[in-house]
């Protein structure tokens, strides 16, 4: 055994111990140490860059670090394995990707207004905002010698009148504190149940004393990010919001790369405790700590993900999800309670899933659509949820059809050199002077951050921008020269956004030919997706009457920039509205509304899923939407 120790900027050290022979990004796995591997280990992104402190590292050279960072010690450490006892740096922009939990500050109008405006919206469209749970007050006799009726029974039959109904269903762990509870209130009780035609189901007991909050969450599970809200399930009032990266992250930036890794031995299981006991339950405690809530007091969830998320989460094997013929174990499933999977709350609490409707098109998609509100609109209507993955749907009130295209890894930083998420230190928006070829840039984080990488919402920009200036031409080649344009020994050119000394990071922090020829295609992907859909439907772009933007990195994009580089359709400004996480509120707008459940799952069986690997058509259009903003130019009268 050998002592890794692994360093960091701004933290204390980690040691641990390591078998010979074992890789250092497996070690850094099995001790939580975050270091960005997009690619799972494949040594084809380049992201997993350390420096080696000192010992040694058993680590080959790739084309990711020159031969001059490599006699400074840079590694890469999906393909550095110990040998011997070693000290490696792991530089910030190496572990920007994880995102640290946030708990919003819930007196901002503005993290609430998006379930305001949803809840006006449902009301408008004729849904009810209601649910069968409830809290009501019974009395009982108290036994005597006279009367000695077991206390469920006696419980039991005081349910069966107030709530006229026969069947009275008592969970073991209601039963379990019946007793205490009965006696402490002198057979004085509040109820919380769930009310249906056949029966009531008893949730939880307390005295009439006590303060009793029926809580309920709803949770989008993204591939990179996971957001939750907590709500009060008699009136739909949110309690507490918070996010927090997918622990799952570093076992791949990709949905096809955590599949895969779910398939090794131990693989669900990893990719299971990393979604549940590392993310979901720190983060409901965190809220439920903010709020002063006790967990056990959460009596339903809602699940909004993608389909590959739906299955780590449940620990079913998501492997056929990524061959053909594309088979998912399910769609839908109402089977699931907090007990089966280890969620800290209520383990009699049932977990609703938003439903899927495709291999890579899931419940996020679903519950994003009923956000939009396409499936009441009569215009015809584009919704664009841009996660690590680019899911689309098209339609009105008469027909929806949906597709995947594989465009992620690039919009959440991956696929280049120094993207990263829109975490502290990412540049997220950026204007460049034409004559001078500056840059002025939006960092996220506090007064004074400096920038360490890019997230997505800044490379749209900075593309943008490049182009604008004539610096790049509209293959994504560097035409001009300057201070800020680099070049390496075969020509490749970078545009550098910050020096290094002008950076929180350990070289500049700049966007490369190859970065830029990465987010093309990746924009090429979303707008040959919209192309193909259209198509399909025998449509052209001039039939879009709306264009719904959603998703994590949809809130900092420039639109006007996204249809600049031939991301989005050239149709008026004034057609696009952004409605913010679309999957966290669909979940919400389930979780409340039991009318919601039935539309989302109504939108799920009434909508289409269009493969496109088996369109032929969908290649060319890749092909041609690979440009900037597109080989046809016509297809963009106003850029």
């Amino acid at each position: 055994m050998h002592k890794v120790t692994f360093k960091f900027e701004n933290s204390e050290d980690v040691t641990v111990f390591a078998a010979f022979g074992e890789s250092l990004l497996e070690v850094a796995r099995k001790t939580n140490v975050a270091i960005d591997a997009p690619c799972s280990g494949n040594a084809s992104c380049g992201k997993c860059r350390v420096k080696l402190v000192s010992g040694e590292l058993d680590s080959k050279k790739t084309r990711h670090i020159s031969d001059e960072e490599y006699e400074k010690g840079w590694r890469l450490a999906c393909v550095s394995t110990i040998c011997a006892d070693v000290e490696v740096l792991v530089p910030d922009i190496a572990s920007a990707y994880k995102s640290r939990m946030k708990v919003a500050d819930l007196s901002s109008p503005d993290e609430v207004k998006i379930f305001d405006d949803l809840k006006e919206q449902v009301e408008e469209a004729g849904i009810t905002l209601a649910n069968n749970l409830d809290v009501v007050q019974v009395s009982m006799e108290v036994p005597t010698l006279d009367d000695t009726m077991p206390d469920n029974e006696r419980f039991t039959r005081v349910l069966q009148k107030v709530s006229e109904r026969t069947s009275i269903q008592i969970p073991y762990s209601v039963l379990k504190k019946l007793p205490d509870i009965l006696r402490a209130g002198n057979f004085q009780v509040q109820v919380i149940i769930r009310k249906t035609n056949k029966d009531v189901f008893v949730y939880d007991i307390f005295t009439k004393e006590e303060n009793v909050v029926v809580g309920g969450l709803a949770v989008d599970i993204g591939t990179t990010t996971v957001s939750a809200i907590i709500i009060n399930m008699l009136d739909g009032s949110i309690l507490a919001k918070a996010s927090s990266g997918n622990g799952q992250i570093r076992y791949g930036a990709d949905v096809i790369n955590r599949i895969i890794e779910s398939a090794k031995p131990g693989g669900k299981e990893r990719l299971q405790k990393a979604i549940i006991e590392e993310t979901l339950n720190p983060l409901i405690r965190q809220m439920c700590k903010e709020i002063h809530m006790d967990p056990m007091h959460i009596y339903r969830m809602c699940v909004a993900g993608n389909s590959t998320m739906n299955h780590l989460l449940m620990g079913i094997n998501a492997d056929p999800l990524r061959t053909e013929p594309y088979i998912p174990a399910f769609f839908k499933t109402n089977s699931l309670f907090a007990s089966d999977i280890g969620i800290a709350i209520n383990p009699d609490s049932h977990i609703i899933v938003a439903p899927n409707i495709g291999s890579y098109v899931g419940g996020d998609i679903t519950a994003g659509a009923f956000v939009s509100m396409l499936w009441n609109k009569p215009e015809f209507s584009l919704f664009i949820d841009l996660g690590t993955n680019g899911e689309i749907v098209f339609g009105n009130s008469d027909f929806m059809i949906s597709c995947a295209c594989s465009a992620g890894p690039a919009f959440e930083g991956g696929d280049i050199s120094c993207g990263m998420r829109a975490t502290d230190g990412a540049i997220e928006a950026c204007t460049i002077d034409k004559d001078t070829m500056e840059p002025v840039m939006t960092i996220v984080g506090n007064e004074g951050q400096k920038p360490i990488g890019i997230c997505g919402s800044g490379i749209i920009d900075v593309i943008s921008e490049l182009f604008r200036c004539g610096i790049i031409d509209p293959k994504g080649k560097f035409v001009r020269e300057g201070k800020r344009i680099k070049r390496d020994k075969y020509g490749m050119g970078s545009y550098v956004l910050a020096f290094e000394e002008d950076a929180d990071s350990v070289k500049d922090v700049e966007i490369t030919e190859v970065d830029i020829d990465n987010f093309i295609r990746a924009k090429g992907a979303i707008f040959s997706a919209i192309r193909t859909m259209l198509a399909y439907c025998d449509f052209d772009i001039s039939m879009i009457e709306h264009v719904f933007v959603a998703g994590g990195i949809g809130s900092g994009i420039n639109m006007s920039n996204a249809v600049h580089i031939g991301m989005f359709p050239d149709v008026p400004l004034e057609m696009f509205q952004y409605i913010g996480n679309s999957s966290l509120s669909g979940a919400y707008a389930m979780l409340y509304s039991t009318q919601s459940e039935r539309k989302v799952y109504e939108i799920a069986k009434n909508m289409t899923y269009l493969e496109l690997s088996a369109i032929p058509q969908y290649m060319d259009e890749f092909v041609a939407a690979c440009f900037i903003p597109h080989t046809d130019a016509s297809l963009f009268p106003q850029q």
